[in-house]
């Protein structure tokens, strides 16, 4: 099949990609010409495991371009996936400018039949934003023109995006007409050859379905955090209870486990959004969601909180090794991230700070470009000389079995605060080191 995606950001080039892997004809559309540039050239603008090779391979095989030519990539595509960015607006709510562009540029370029896909996360309702300027546009040319319309929201986590788009649990498809579903099964049809995977529904179910699937997420996350800070002041271990619960079939254990907060692009967004579109659609107050969201921002302070209580609130002249930059590992991302927040928290009272991240310095360094009280280290271990602490904020697989011995002498004072629960409190402790985990017994 011919398919256009406009966007080439997380969702578009993973999609894109990955369709061009099992034989579509695919064109990526951007209108930033730098970021195409890049990709002609063979450079991958996001990181995200195995995708810089699966892009050459289809470049190589002439499944995969890439261009700024907003008619071309129109007029190419049956089918257009619209994945463009959807960033929060100032009150909480999707900005769907970028969507309603795409919609436009389609209704003004469009010459046959297209199947028009939302794939970018959108609040419940722009399907008929999109299908209203489409249809604006055909009528200011004078002409009609069918098309379909399809909510087909993405479920890839970073990180993991190629194994989720190729192997995927559930392919949700929201659409109201028989032509649209038959392409839509054609295309999905090599993702799902073990069992049928599509769910078929209307078009804001599979809407809202994108938000509830992100919202409950991130409520097991929030849960599991203010229960973390419970246990720290009853005495209890979290790990302990986290096993104890998530044993429980009804609940298992996926995204119960307690850190110092979530991030990153869809979480946070996606949570504000639908407490925005609760309140605006229907009026309604989402205490739930709002107690998630809220217990996530106290979360990111856990770990300040923490360091002041053990080194004062002024931390002038004291260094901190922190390992970890992204939301979370096997990314660069790092919006919303709590390394922010605590980054933030330790140059406000004085402190310096070097850091480390196997992928994320370079986001880092465009975010704080040359603060100089930030510096950044090739190695884990380099972050440690003449520092007072370390801080784990990411739960990357190269930070799970330091050699503590090592540590304790790289230090100062050989204290960890470790955001993500990575060790074991007595091994840490046997070494000679303060132990800081959150909801887990703490040093004395």
């Amino acid at each position: 099949m011919k398919v256009t995606v406009v966007g080439t950001g997380y969702v578009g080039l993973v999609s894109g990609t990955c369709l061009a892997e099992v034989g579509n004809d695919v064109l990526c559309l951007d209108v930033d010409a730098a970021k195409i540039r890049t990709l002609e050239q063979g450079g991958v603008p996001i990181f995200e495991p195995g995708l810089e090779e699966m892009i050459r391979r289809n470049v190589a095989a002439g499944r995969l371009r890439f261009t700024t030519d907003v008619e071309q990539a129109v007029r190419f595509g049956t089918v257009q996936f619209l994945a463009v960015g959807t960033p929060p607006d100032e009150d909480g709510s999707a900005d769907l400018q970028y969507v309603v562009a795409a919609a436009r540029a389609i209704g003004r370029h469009m010459d046959d039949y297209k199947v028009v896909i939302d794939k970018s996360t959108v609040p419940v309702g722009t399907a008929d934003k999109v299908r209203a300027a489409i249809c604006e546009e055909l009528a200011a040319r004078g002409i009609d023109l069918p098309f379909g319309m399809v909510s087909n929201p993405e479920f890839l986590k970073e990180g993991a995006a190629i194994d989720d788009f190729m192997r995927p649990d559930r392919i949700v498809i929201g659409v109201e007409d028989e032509r649209a579903l038959a392409l839509m099964r054609t295309l999905y049809a090599p993702f799902q050859r073990n069992h049928d995977r599509l769910q078929v529904m209307d078009i804001k179910s599979a809407e809202l379905t994108k938000y509830a699937a992100n919202a409950m997420l991130a409520t097991r996350i929030s849960f599991m955090n203010e229960l973390a800070n419970l246990a720290e002041v009853l005495g209890a271990d979290i790990e302990m209870v986290r096993k104890g619960i998530g044993a429980d079939p009804r609940i298992g254990y996926h995204f119960l486990y307690p850190g110092c907060g979530y991030g990153g692009s869809c979480f946070p967004k996606d949570v504000q959004a639908l407490l925005k579109t609760a309140k605006d659609a229907a009026g309604i107050d989402l205490r739930v969601l709002g107690a998630v969201e809220e217990a996530n921002e106290n979360q990111k302070s856990v770990l300040p909180r923490k360091i002041k209580a053990r080194f004062g609130d002024d931390l002038s002249g004291r260094t901190f090794a922190l390992w970890g930059l992204a939301f979370k590992p096997d990314t660069d991302d790092m919006r919303e991230a709590p390394s922010r927040t605590l980054i933030a928290a330790l140059l406000d009272a004085g402190a310096r700070i070097v850091a480390h991240d196997p992928v994320a310095i370079d986001e880092a360094r465009r975010l704080y470009g040359d603060e100089p009280r930030l510096r950044f280290t090739d190695t884990p271990m380099a972050a440690l000389e003449q520092a007072d602490a370390l801080v784990i904020v990411t739960e990357w697989k190269a930070y799970r079995s330091p050699d503590f011995a090592s540590i304790r002498n790289s230090l100062r004072t050989p204290v960890i605060f470790d955001g993500r629960n990575l060790f074991s409190p007595e091994a840490v402790r046997e070494a000679g080191i303060d132990y800081y985990p959150i909801g887990r017994p703490q040093a004395a």
